[in-house]
């Protein structure tokens, strides 16, 4: 009887708790995750403002997950951990319905 009541309160536990966050970053990789039920098409993952990279499709559940030093400028300057911290992501996206899709880790844009 006791060991039902720590399964059920164990599950209780886990359906309350909120869904993790869409973009981590951990261990100088950046994870983004799909929580909506649409593939998203043309992602692109911006760290900082500057340093960008992305895919064609992100399926619907998925995940993006990048090392930081893949990360780029415009000018070709790559993502460099040693010398940087990451404070701000923006993800950007179509999903299949035609709907952007933006989130954002960090700061707000004004």
């Amino acid at each position: 009887m006791l060991k039902r009541w720590v399964v059920a309160l164990a599950l209780g536990a886990t359906a309350c708790s909120p869904p993790p966050e869409p973009i981590i970053v951990r261990d100088n990789t950046v994870h983004v995750e799909n929580q909506t039920t649409r593939d998203w098409r043309n992602v692109v993952v911006t760290v900082n403002d500057h340093f960008r990279g992305g895919a064609a499709v992100l399926a619907a559940k998925g995940r993006l997950t990048a090392p930081l030093s893949q990360f780029q400028t415009a000018y070709g300057q790559r993502f460099d951990f040693s010398r940087q911290t990451v404070v701000k992501v923006e993800v950007t996206a179509t999903d299949s319905s035609g709907e952007p899709v933006t989130l954002e880790m960090g700061p707000k844009k004004k």
